[in-house]
């Protein structure tokens, strides 16, 4: 049966709401193309370099952004650093208000956040929705817990924080932790993803604005705008949240300098299976696991299994693996109608045809230096529409014993590939599930949860969780990383306003050149 997109979800109509929601941070030339602005000095400005911005979904153009070069930025940034002086002296009723407005003019419009989550980085429409709701949610309960948190003087920064954000959480990560920053009293500045989310980021900015935040939001290569937003001696924190070559030039550009910064950076998050049989349970976690195609930071790419229990895993892990769904997030059958679900899928597609290219390429690098090809998943049945570009989509594909000179041996592939590596003693285990110089999270699948425990001690993960996943987290759960997968202050809870305010003896939690600390978590 032929597939068609579902009634009003069309890129023409998903821009044509985006325009008519933030009417001053779009051009639209006679042509129907729209160009993004700046939210640069206080205004948006339909300044600097258009550029094609395409979908993942099905490659086509969708906007252009404007990206600007480093002297606009600075400007941005002197801006910022005015605005902040400002901001910071408003009582803190006052700026709860404001929050407040926002996020009410943001979730008046949760829908069309969501739609454009869908089409800019391919996310499904259940995922999407999540995205959006977390940061929205996740900001009323900080909304409600800020008075305690800022009790016993604690202060915003000397200057605005500057946010460097993967394409992957524009809501959940960016936009959330720019309004608790705010709601601490600093100003924000964001720098929008190359990648992905730039029309949902700009509405939603054109909310924040409205409602007298003081946000900045630019966009432009990172290789020319990096210098500006990490280094300018106007920035009073950096928060990154991105792969580790990109965050390990941030760290280096900051280790001259005393500026507060979390810096957060994917690791190779493993989950070991030792002494273990309640298989049901870990196929319910497994199956979670594979949402979003597993781009994201604390997904679970790589497992360390038992020799002993190989065969058991593999029965269970396999039929998981075959039976999940992607395709085009938005594609329906002739018989739907509005009302209807959207398609319920665990992943869409990776977030561009260069990525999925890269990722492909990788697998063929592990299985021709001798991994084990356990599953290979095609595109051919997956929901598509009929002649649609299908370049950013890939399979599921699962590799035993990837050889240790290959780059999925020891880097996360960030998409829907697993590799399992089989061990025989809980020595083995421990160093197969910390080959990657630390982690965010870790998990492992034991009956014996005391000998678990006692494992769990010994891995270089920030977070791990005794037969179950550990993520990211919300509202009260700490959050970082162990080794290279964090730099400079954890976040999450009281430790996201402590990293962005000062006071009292401002020792904080995470990871500095000096010495690391860590809260229980």
């Amino acid at each position: 049966m032929a597939l068609r997109l579902a009634d009003g979800t069309s890129w023409s109509d998903t821009l044509t709401r985006a325009v008519a929601a933030a009417p001053e941070a779009f051009t639209t030339a006679d042509d129907g193309t729209a160009t993004l602005h700046n939210l640069v000095e206080g205004q948006w400005r339909q300044t600097g370099t258009p550029t094609a911005v395409r979908t993942p979904v099905d490659n086509t153009v969708l906007v252009n952004l404007a990206r600007l070069d480093a002297d606009a930025a600075r400007a941005a940034v002197a801006h910022a650093a005015s605005a902040h002086r400002d901001w910071a002296r408003t009582p803190l009723a006052e700026r709860t208000a404001r929050v407040l407005d926002a996020l009410d003019a943001l979730t008046a419009h949760r829908d069309l956040l969501a739609l454009l989550l869908v089409w800019e980085i391919g996310k499904p429409w259940r995922l999407a929705c999540a995205d959006v709701d977390r940061a929205l949610d996740g900001v009323r309960w900080y909304v409600g817990e800020i008075e305690r948190m800022l009790a016993g003087g604690r202060e915003p920064l000397p200057g605005p924080v500057s946010n460097i954000a993967s394409w992957n959480y524009p809501m959940s990560v960016l936009v959330h932790a720019e309004l608790v920053q705010l709601l601490a009293g600093n100003a924000v500045i964001a720098k929008t993803p190359s990648q992905g989310g730039a029309v949902c980021l700009t509405v939603a900015h054109a909310l924040m604005r409205r409602a007298g935040l003081p946000a900045t939001l630019l966009s432009g290569s990172g290789e020319e705008l990096s210098e500006v937003l990490v280094r300018a001696p106007e920035i009073g924190a950096v928060a990154f949240v991105g792969g580790r070559s990109n965050g390990g030039k941030v760290a280096a550009a900051l280790l001259d300098s005393d500026k507060r910064h979390f810096i957060e950076q994917e690791g190779l998050n493993a989950w070991g299976v030792w002494d273990f049989s309640r298989w049901d349970t870990l196929a319910a976690h497994l199956r979670k696991g594979f949402e979003y195609g597993k781009q994201r930071c604390t997904a679970y790419p790589r497992f360390v299994v038992q020799r002993d229990l190989v065969d058991e895993f593999l029965d269970m892990y396999l039929p998981v693996v075959r039976s999940i769904r992607f395709g085009h997030p938005l594609a329906v059958g002739d018989d739907w109608t509005a009302g209807d679900p959207l398609p319920e899928l665990d992943f869409g597609p990776l977030i561009s045809a260069a990525k999925a290219d890269e990722l492909r390429r990788k697998v063929d690098e592990a299985v021709r230096g001798g991994a084990v090809p356990l599953h290979r998943g095609k595109l051919d049945g997956a929901p598509f529409l009929d002649g649609q570009d299908t370049s950013a989509y890939v399979a599921p594909a699962v590799l035993l014993a990837p050889p240790g000179r290959s780059r999925l041996m020891h880097a996360e592939p960030f998409g829907p590939v697993d590799t399992i590596v089989v061990v025989d003693t809980t020595d083995e285990l421990l160093a197969a599930m910390n080959a990657s110089n630390g982690a965010l999270v870790a998990s492992l699948a034991c009956d014996d949860e005391e000998l678990a425990g006692k494992l769990a001690v010994d891995l270089q993960a920030f977070k791990v969780g005794i037969n179950k996943p550990r993520s990211r987290g919300d509202r009260d759960e700490p959050f970082g990383g162990r080794g290279a997968s964090w730099k400079g202050a954890f976040v999450g809870g009281d430790l996201l306003v402590q990293a962005v305010t000062v006071g009292g003896d401002d020792r904080l939690y995470g990871n500095f050149p000096d010495h690391s600390s860590y809260p229980s978590t």
